[in-house]
């Protein structure tokens, strides 16, 4: 009964984050604002230099709910770039070789999953190639590979677990250190944006302070992510997108948010969200200057939301660099 016992809140957690994917991998509503976060090859694709900060808080009020923060950045070495002109760095370094196709970004995170913990950063590098123009805007094809390397742990020092000295967690350390990579392909026009990315390419195979040998995996996770803007007249257009998230679970595990966005002049924007089997997301958010402000709140349509306040995320951009030049770094193709 004791054993059954210390079961009970691991089967209760891996029940609930089965819903989504096993939930390996931290959610977000508003991938829009950051796309970078789920596909390294979206790294400097708007010739920005940009640092972002997301918190996002899952199922408010119930105990050992997910978390999320990140603090992320993001930029394009441009001949003309922010960076070149607020640094002393020297000259043959100001021009990059590659003339504008590089892409940089990285991001530090932690996430909390109920009694597991992951805590780490990633390193992106993408590489963009121009497809010609549309209206004067670049058509844009870009490849990311990105490494993350993070602390996996478990939190066995408060009153989740009934029983510490449960065996079947202590057939596993406490505290591991994985190293991992991440691949993304993306293609970006004026009008329309499509990607696709991987994550956990190793499954987690290469671990540090592992003493106890035993199996492990990561799963890898499969992202699709897709939007289109529609002009509805000279101040309000319409972006409907897309974000299929899946696993080594195949079918099992897929699941799809639904977005659609209205934006006012660009500086302002609504939306509302539809997660399959899981929530409906309403969304909006501001530009003020070159700050980006967003936030999105989750009402859970599964039994969760008889525990919970729904879940709550927000979004803070600041984007360095005039509008004008984000487009400059065609004319070095």
């Amino acid at each position: 009964m004791r054993f059954s016992k210390s079961l009970l809140p691991l089967a209760i957690l891996s029940f609930i984050f089965s819903i989504t994917s096993a939930q390996q991998v931290p959610m977000y509503s508003q991938y829009i604002m950051n796309g970078f976060l789920v596909n390294p090859s979206f790294a400097g694709r708007d010739g920005y230099t940009t640092v972002t900060l997301t918190t996002r808080e899952q199922w408010v009020g119930l105990n050992y709910s997910p978390a999320t923060y990140a603090a992320s950045f993001q930029t394009r070495l441009l001949k003309n770039s922010y960076i070149s002109k607020a640094t002393s760095v020297r000259k043959k370094l100001v021009r990059p070789t590659k003339g504008g196709k590089v892409g940089l970004g990285g991001y530090i995170f932690s996430d909390y999953n109920g009694i597991m913990r992951r805590t780490g950063f990633e390193a992106a590098y993408s590489y963009h190639i121009s497809m010609g123009q549309t209206g004067g805007f670049p058509n844009d094809l870009a490849f990311g590979l990105a490494l993350t390397v993070y602390q996996f742990a478990i939190n066995t020092t408060d009153q989740l677990l009934y029983n510490v000295d449960d065996p079947l967690l202590n057939n596993y350390d406490r505290s591991v250190f994985i190293p991992d990579f991440n691949f993304g392909a993306s293609f970006t026009t004026a009008k329309y944006y499509a990607g696709f990315a991987m994550t956990n390419i190793l499954r987690g195979s290469l671990l540090f302070a592992d003493t106890t040998d035993t199996k492990r995996t990561e799963l890898g996770n499969f992202y699709l992510t897709g939007g289109i803007k529609i002009p509805i007249n000279n101040d309000f257009t319409l972006e409907p997108s897309a974000f299929i998230k899946s696993s080594d679970m195949l079918f099992k595990s897929i699941q799809m948010d639904l977005t659609a966005r209205v934006y006012y002049k660009e500086d302002y924007w609504a939306g509302l969200s539809y997660r399959t089997g899981d929530a409906i997301i309403a969304m909006v958010g501001l530009k003020y200057d070159r700050f980006h402000f967003g936030y999105a709140v989750d009402f859970t349509l599964t039994q969760i939301r008889k525990q919970s306040f729904g879940s709550h995320e927000l979004t803070l951009a600041v984007k360095f660099g005039e509008s004008a030049r984000r487009y400059r770094w065609i004319n070095a193709y």
